[in-house]
């Protein structure tokens, strides 16, 4: 029986993902949280083998949690189920310790293969994400210039594309507006923008807006 935390800041979507799962008599849901700090309270509470952590959640940054959740339960596994594209935070989460990366947008089915093999151990990912994270490992990377910002950068790009100052981005990262200073102007230099017109004009065009 493989136990299930479900994790997502929508009750209705908490809701949908437990029905999917309860349709498969070889899994049980364990336990469902609201927020990071739900879902690692919950997993010092009961016993769980996968969780499906979505990417945008109270509590801090997603990146965080992950690598968090990796660090204190080092034996359950993470499948992300996000809404967000494979090109935003797909390879982030890998790397910080995810199993498997799926959007929304796949059906019951799919959601319910990708548990059950990150659960054996494997990795669940998309053919389209295989050829990124092959790419990532080669030599000539010819990705979107975001995906090589560090995941605080990325996050400070994202936060400020939606219009926030820095004052209000460092406070929704849990930062300070110094620190947040820090990684605007490291992003500016790498993605060559002069001006903050420059980045929001980037964010929207490639999907970026929170």
């Amino acid at each position: 029986m493989i136990r299930l935390l479900i994790a997502d800041d929508h009750p209705i979507v908490r809701s949908g993902l437990r029905r999917i799962a309860e349709e498969d008599r070889g899994i049980a849901v364990s336990a469902e949280a609201g927020s990071a700090e739900e879902a690692l309270s919950a997993l010092r509470q009961v016993a769980v083998d996968v969780v499906l952590l979505d990417v945008t959640m109270p509590g801090g940054s997603f990146t965080d949690t992950l690598r968090r959740l990796r660090e204190e339960h080092p034996s359950v596994r993470v499948l992300v189920l996000s809404v967000h594209p494979e090109d935003q935070w797909a390879v982030r989460a890998l790397r910080a310790g995810a199993s498997g990366y799926l959007t929304k947008d796949h059906s019951p089915e799919q959601l319910l293969d990708a548990v059950r093999r990150v659960y054996r151990g494997g990795r669940y990912v998309s053919p389209t994400l295989a050829e990124k994270l092959a790419a990532h490992l080669g030599q000539d990377f010819a990705g979107a210039p975001h995906e090589l910002l560090s995941d605080r950068e990325f996050e400070v790009l994202r936060g400020l594309g939606t219009g926030r100052t820095v004052k209000e981005v460092a406070a929704k990262l849990g930062l300070s507006p110094k620190t947040v200073s820090t990684y605007r102007t490291r992003l500016m230099e790498k993605m060559r923008f002069d001006t903050t017109a420059d980045l929001v004009r980037y964010a929207a065009q490639h999907g970026l807006i929170q």
